[in-house]
């Protein structure tokens, strides 16, 4: 009997783009680049709290000319994401790009408003109300967005549009009436006082939510840019307490300008990025799932996986289909049993490639139309460890994933293969995949035998609890079916008897 060479590195010619190593390199140096993340948004309010209090006099034209005109800039880019945003039908972005252009806009009065140049010489009401108001109201706007609630409302690009329209017009007639009316806006809020530190509380609150979203985002894509995008909240939120407990003649008010904008440009961009690559931003809506990291593995855990499904896809449409099935509902039941951003990731990744070593199989015997005798079914059961030597020669793939991938066909009570692991040693995670891949395998037709129906699969996933899946699993795996067929899946009685070994690998 002939067999493949095993598949290599160079044999799969997986080209440049999916020599990509860069969101590899990022798993394996998670730790150091976290630490950067934090050491990056931390140091600001290291340096507020250090220097911040320290008196200075600055010249209101630096106030002007600086905050007013660059935030009119900023505006009208954020603005103008907001309207491409539109044009490419992506609500987050035009939601995005509005919060922002709110922001710059009454960031911008604030500064055009100062005292001695458009209004009188004299501290008026709308230079105190934005200075307070400005991140609040952009937090409270990207919070209303991270929850969907345009989609809640059912609101059109249109609508949206109009909205924030609405709102740039109200800041503009703010102004207006500053100047012919200067007493119509009380000078509030006054730093450190109630409504300044209940403003400061309520906005830290907001940017708190926006920042574990974000964060829990970066966690599952491993994306620089969602990085930046949490770093950039953070500073937001320092931004504001540095406006709402400091004064124009303390230095920390100034350096919190300074980084109100730098934080604006830190998450307005990477949004920016997004819509040029024409993939959806997420880590301000903090609404990503595992499962998306499946259904757009190219986006979100790099080339390098979608360039091995895609050269399984080649060589069997069927392998390809069925590893994409068992990752989806794999990382569903992982989120049911509350596992971490990281191991969803990695469950993803190891699903989806985890029939890899399929790719040594001859195909006289992977697509053999007929059952197989014991000597293929051997040459089958090597594919585990062909899956692992692979990823083990291509690097970047961390334990997890390959552990995935060799593991997959172990049972609980030592009969699997290619180790015959104990429980003890059976992760959480392969345990997952391990309930999925065997489900999966029989309710999908095959060349030499038909599909099960999901009651008979699931009664053999239920009789074999304990010896080859775990409970756990099961039960998790059943509530993502019954979500996935729209129905209360009653308990099916016992049909017949059946081992694992019938998925056939």
């Amino acid at each position: 009997m002939t067999y493949l060479k095993s598949p290599t590195a160079s044999t799969l010619q997986l080209g440049p783009r999916a020599a990509d190593k860069r969101g590899m390199r990022l798993n394996e140096r998670l730790v150091p680049v976290l630490f950067g993340g934090c050491l990056l948004a931390g140091a600001p309010a290291v340096a507020e709290a250090l220097v911040g209090n320290h008196t200075i006099t600055i010249a209101g034209r630096i106030h002007f000319y600086a905050v007013g005109f660059t935030s009119l800039a900023a505006a009208a880019a954020c603005i103008a994401l907001s309207v491409v945003g539109a044009r490419f039908r992506d609500l987050r972005t035009v939601m995005v790009g509005g919060a922002f252009g709110v922001m710059a806009a009454l960031l911008a009065l604030h500064g055009l408003s100062t005292p001695g140049f458009i209004t009188p010489n004299k501290m008026n009401g709308v230079i105190m109300l934005t200075g307070g108001a400005t991140l609040p109201t952009g937090a409270a706007l990207l919070t209303l967005s991270s929850f969907g609630v345009n989609r809640r409302l059912k609101l059109s690009i249109g609508r949206l549009l109009w909205i924030e329209a609405g709102l740039l017009v109200a800041i503009l007639s703010l102004g207006i009436s500053a100047i012919f009316w200067p007493a119509l806006v009380p000078t509030v809020p006054q730093a450190n006082s109630p409504a300044a530190l209940g403003t400061l509380a309520f906005g830290l609150l907001l940017f708190g939510i926006l920042a574990f979203r974000a964060m829990h985002t970066f966690l599952l894509t491993r994306r620089y840019s969602d990085l930046v995008v949490t770093v950039g909240l953070v500073w937001l939120g320092i931004s504001l307490w540095a406006a709402l407990t400091m004064t124009y003649a303390n230095l920390g008010w100034w350096m919190g300008h300074a980084l109100e904008l730098d934080g604006i440009l830190a998450v307005g961009i990477p949004v920016a990025l997004d819509l040029a690559r024409s993939v959806q931003s997420r880590p301000l809506s903090g609404d990503l799932h595992a499962s998306d990291l499946v259904l757009s593995e190219e986006s979100f855990l790099g080339s390098h996986v979608r360039a091995l499904t895609l050269s399984l896809a080649q060589r069997d449409d069927y392998t390809e289909q069925h590893t994409r099935r068992v990752a989806l509902r794999s990382v569903q039941v992982g989120e049911l049993l509350g596992l971490s951003p990281g191991r969803l990731r990695a469950l993803a990744t190891g699903a989806l490639i985890h029939d890899i070593g399929k790719l040594s199989v001859p195909d006289s015997i992977l697509k053999k139309p007929r059952p197989l005798e014991d000597d293929e079914y051997e040459v089958i059961k090597r594919h585990t460890d062909q899956g692992a030597k692979l990823l083990d020669e291509l690097g970047g793939f961390p334990a997890s994933v390959r552990r995935l991938v060799h593991d997959h066909h172990e049972r609980l009570d030592g009969g699997g293969y290619p180790q015959g692991l104990r429980a003890d040693q059976i992760d959480l995670d392969t345990r997952i995949l391990t309930a999925c891949d065997v489900y999966d395998a029989l309710i999908s037709p095959r060349v030499y035998r038909p599909a099960w129906k999901h009651v008979d699969a699931i009664d053999l996933l239920r009789r074999e609890t304990g010896t080859a899946f775990d409970a756990r699993c099961v039960k998790a795996l059943e509530r993502v079916l019954a979500r996935e067929r729209g129905e209360q899946e009653p308990r099916p009685e016992p049909v017949f008897a059946g081992a694992v070994a019938t998925a056939r690998a």
